[in-house]
């Protein structure tokens, strides 16, 4: 007896690659099965095991529907059913009883199969009927399944941007705030990246971008967990010193191991809007848009040292001036096939080939991103965030 039946035909009612495997020990109801989907399927492709074992051997994730006997000598009550279900997740599974009654197909089909039949009561037209409409049932169950992760996704996706990507919390109309933030490549949920920033009662300005290290929705969720952290110890009034030690006494109690960390940079600037003192924890520093940078000190990333306290560096901010906090999403991209990185200095050059100075922030914004993907020849492996503050007040004064 051959181990496959695959006829010639004009139009094949199935995917030739689809394989039907049937699972039965008493060789005289095989060929009876077989010669009856031989006549209403052709173009099915069967392959016939004598027991469990034999079919887990074979089952694979081409193997779109099953035809099992209950009764076989290596198992016993549904454990058969089980093993099945677990070596071919994606196959339709049909059960053959020889039980007059149906309680036992029934409470197969609750356990997983599509359908049950009694071997002594079907016929070419039944068996071939219900093996099409289990695989289209199973196929309906797959989509409706995957469209519920999808759903499931996209609200989670909405739910970890509202925590990453929030309102900025600034009423004085002399600061202008644009954001950015691009996932990196086939990116399920949004990465570690946050950002976020705080006016105060007395009219300073405080800022803060970070980068959760690795991706996923833990790293996404710890993100939004430090966010909304420091937003809360801003707006507390905790002592400015005191902000970023406490953020990282939550990310060593929040993180999911050890290894755990996050860069940050915080930017507090006085209410006369003309200096500012960054805080720089294993972050890039922020970059003044034509103006003169300065050497900044750079502490240990949060989460790393025990007890550890970032000492601030002082920022001189001219009329008019720009700052631009990123995360190293921004400079990690390659810069063309030798493989070098784009780095701050590369970045700095492209903010002046985009007049990023003089320019509105969201045209030059667009475009440096833009250019940033080019260099990299499509999209970036990490995710990326940018935040840039403007002075408006010497622009809009006579």
């Amino acid at each position: 007896m051959d181990a496959a039946l695959t006829p010639p035909t004009a139009a094949p009612a199935f995917d030739p690659k689809m394989q039907l495997v049937l699972v039965e020990d008493d060789p005289g109801d095989a060929t009876l099965v077989r010669d009856m989907l031989d006549e209403v399927e052709p173009d099915l492709s069967v392959l016939w095991v004598r027991s469990i074992g034999e079919a887990v051997d074979v089952l694979s994730a081409d193997t779109r529907c099953v035809l099992l006997d209950l009764v076989l000598p290596d198992t016993a009550g549904f454990d058969g059913l089980e093993r099945v279900l677990a070596a071919a997740p994606r196959a339709a599974v049909i059960v053959l009883t020889g039980f007059s009654d149906s309680a036992k197909g029934s409470e197969a089909v609750s356990r997983g199969a599509q359908d049950y039949l009694n071997k002594s009561q079907v016929d070419p037209e039944l068996l071939g009927r219900a093996v099409r409409y289990a695989i289209e049932r199973r196929a309906a169950q797959d989509t409706a399944r995957e469209l519920a992760q999808a759903e499931a996704r996209a609200a989670e996706n909405t739910r970890l941007e509202r925590g990453l990507l929030p309102t900025p919390l600034v009423h004085d109309a002399s600061v202008e705030v644009r954001q950015r933030y691009r996932p990196g490549r086939d990116r399920a949920l949004l990465g570690g990246d946050f950002y976020d920033i705080v006016q105060c009662e007395d009219g300073s300005l405080f800022a803060m971008i970070g980068d959760v290290s690795g991706h996923g929705p833990d790293e996404a969720a710890l993100g939004v967990c430090l966010r909304v952290a420091w937003r809360t110890l801003v707006l507390a009034g905790t002592a400015e010193d005191r902000i970023l030690p406490l953020t990282a006494q939550v990310l060593v109690h929040e993180r999911s191991a050890e290894e755990v960390f996050a860069t940050a940079c915080m930017v507090c600037i006085t209410p006369d809007r003309r200096s500012a003192r960054v805080y720089l924890a294993g972050h890039p520093a922020p970059v003044p848009l034509g103006g003169a940078a300065s050497e900044l000190p750079v502490g240990a990333p949060l989460g790393v040292l025990e007890d550890e306290h970032w000492v601030p560096g002082e920022l001189s901010l001219e009329p008019g001036w720009r700052l631009m906090l990123f995360t190293d999403g921004l400079i990690e991209g390659l810069t063309g096939s030798d493989g070098e990185r784009l780095g701050v200095e590369g970045l700095k050059a492209l903010l002046a080939d985009a007049r990023a100075g003089e320019r509105p922030p969201d045209e030059w914004l667009t475009a440096l991103l833009d250019r940033v993907r080019e260099l990299n020849r499509g999209a970036l492996a990490d995710d990326l965030a940018v935040l840039v503050l403007s002075d408006c007040a010497s622009e809009a004064a006579p």
